[in-house]
């Protein structure tokens, strides 16, 4: 059965679980509880460089655009993020200003979970405290993998892996709602080499190019081949 995954389904670019997921399901409720919902359109502006970090975001709905702004205001993404995913605490922690911007694709729904009411919880539930740490070890361990990978891999192996993991755990054919262009940002590559990397899973018949869309006949095949 083929299904469409837009970003609200397809969560996000990274297969690295997000840290609020480790959390105790009590201290998840109790966040959600006492976070300010707030919404944002189209290409609005979340958060920026330089920002206090005065809590962290839970995507209630919709997408999230994270990475840089350049000196040219162009923005570079370097992640994708969807539904029930989070960002920003780690700045919470290291109480540090933002290192990243956040821009929000299409209509979003976020949830701002201040710092100190998160760290005076988080005291109270101390498997969650350990949980985090092995969130975070998992996070660094999955980083220094795309890093390695970044150096062996051709750009039609990358560019697989990545739209087999956007792809999730998926049976049969899958459809990604994903642009040109912010697949080169994610690559770290201009959009003429993101095309060429496309054309070459075409043609291997690994996947098939639509309007903002990219059909995946076969995960397996695609993520196998980002392992060769």
């Amino acid at each position: 059965m083929s299904r469409s995954l837009h970003l609200d389904a397809t969560r996000r670019s990274l297969v690295t679980p997000m840290l609020f997921s480790a959390l105790d399901r009590g201290l998840q409720a109790h966040l959600v509880r006492i976070s300010q919902l707030r919404e944002f359109a189209d290409g609005q502006i979340i958060q920026q460089r330089g920002d206090a970090a005065d809590g962290f975001w839970l995507i209630d709905e919709g997408a999230v655009r994270v990475g840089q702004f350049m000196p040219d205001g162009e923005f570079r993404a370097v992640a994708l993020l969807g539904p029930g995913d989070s960002y920003g605490e780690l700045a919470v922690f290291a109480d540090k200003p933002r290192i990243v911007d956040a821009v929000s694709r299409g209509e979003s729904r976020l949830r701002l979970i201040g710092a100190r009411p998160f760290l005076d919880a988080l005291g109270n539930y101390p498997a969650s405290s350990r949980a985090l740490l092995g969130a975070l070890s998992q996070q660094l361990q999955d980083t220094l993998s795309i890093l390695a990978g970044l150096r062996r891999g051709t750009n039609p192996q990358r560019l697989a892996g990545m739209l087999a993991t956007m792809a999730g755990e998926a049976a049969g054919a899958t459809s990604v709602t994903i642009t040109q262009q912010e697949l080169a940002d994610l690559l770290g590559v201009t959009r003429a080499t993101a095309n060429a990397a496309l054309g070459d899973l075409q043609k291997r018949r690994l996947i098939e190019r639509g309007y903002g869309t990219i059909r995946i006949p076969d995960r397996d095949a695609l993520a196998a081949h980002a392992m060769r």
